[in-house]
């Protein structure tokens, strides 16, 4: 089944299209799975152009999008955190990729333990997640999930490379 939009927001308003990540958040199943793995394409794209400069902007326009987007889609929702709102692990997968080679399995690497820090939520994403309300609560515990993978293949790379 796929995910509804709240009642006065329409797929094509701006909110909508951006909260959802142009549509994933409301595709069956896992939602976070699916913006996170959209968002891949764009990564690469922007990694391949820009480097992790790229990523990194590309994280913070992505949050501050989000903000906007999230805050004004919860005016409309009964949900607190909708599943349908997955600009937060567009955010995130951005950020979590930022220091990876241009590389389809260290993508990989990233896409999943990304998605398993979102999951599991380790501190400091848990505390996030429970204490800050609205659109920041929204945003805040997909940054700090993102700040494990991104740190973990940062210290693989290095061992790996020897730089």
């Amino acid at each position: 089944m796929f995910g509804k939009l709240p009642p006065g927001l329409p797929f094509w308003h701006p909110a909508a299209l951006i909260s959802t990540w142009g549509g994933s958040g409301l595709l069956p199943r896992a939602p976070g799975t699916w913006g996170s793995l959209f968002t891949l394409p764009f990564a690469w794209v922007i990694a391949s152009r820009y480097g992790s400069e790229g990523l990194l902007v590309a994280a913070a326009v992505t949050l501050l999008a989000g903000l906007w987007s999230s805050a004004r889609y919860l005016r409309t929702s009964t949900s607190k955190d909708p599943g349908t709102i997955v600009i937060d692990e567009t955010a995130g997968q951005f950020l979590a990729l930022a220091f990876v080679p241009l590389d389809f399995w260290w993508y990989l690497a990233g896409f999943i333990l990304f998605r398993t820090a979102d999951i599991l939520k380790p501190w400091p994403a848990s505390w996030a997640d429970r204490t800050i309300p609205g659109a920041w609560g929204i945003m805040t515990d997909d940054i700090f999930a993102a700040l494990y993978p991104m740190a973990l293949l940062y210290g693989v790379q290095t061992y790996l490379t020897g730089y």
